[in-house]
């Protein structure tokens, strides 16, 4: 019996495709969730190198479900509120190299990947307690997050 943490949301089968699942991450659903959708359909370079450019805030990531109070971003494509989530790219910028050295070593060409599949979900989140004044506490809750990254091999 497979755990839930384990598996894949989508199963995709053949010999040209390679991925990577990063179970737990400390970073935020809401970050993850606009940037998978950004990204998919995207080559793996073309993702790392976007990627590289929002840690440097040189771009920024469209977000279209997470979308209230944002503040509009300059250069994006058909779309206004956006932000620069350094913490979550930095998390699928890791990823991305860790899903095309499993392609390499399956003996995929990593020039030719495409990214067919990415989801990012919430994780088990871990509770603790703020101590406040007067023998008080405030409760707190730590996010954590669920990112798989499929590619394929395309001509």
């Amino acid at each position: 019996m497979a755990m839930a943490r384990t598996d894949y949301a989508m199963q995709i089968e053949g010999d040209n495709i390679a991925r990577a699942k990063a179970n737990e991450l400390p970073v935020s659903p809401k970050h993850s969730i606009e940037i998978a959708r950004h990204i998919r359909g995207m080559t793996t370079s073309e993702a790392k190198a976007y990627l590289s450019d929002v840690v440097a805030l040189k771009k920024a990531i469209p977000f279209r479900r997470f979308k209230r109070n944002v503040a509009h971003k300059r250069g994006l494509e058909k779309w206004d509120a956006g932000r620069h989530p350094v913490k979550a790219a930095e998390a699928y910028s890791r990823l991305l190299e860790s899903v095309e050295k499993n392609a390499e070593y399956i003996g995929l060409d990593t020039t030719k990947l495409r990214i067919m599949h990415v989801a990012a979900n919430r994780g088990r989140g871990s509770r603790a307690f703020f101590p406040r004044a007067m023998g008080r506490a405030t409760p707190k809750r730590r996010e954590t997050t669920n990112i798989e990254i499929i590619v394929a091999e395309v001509e």
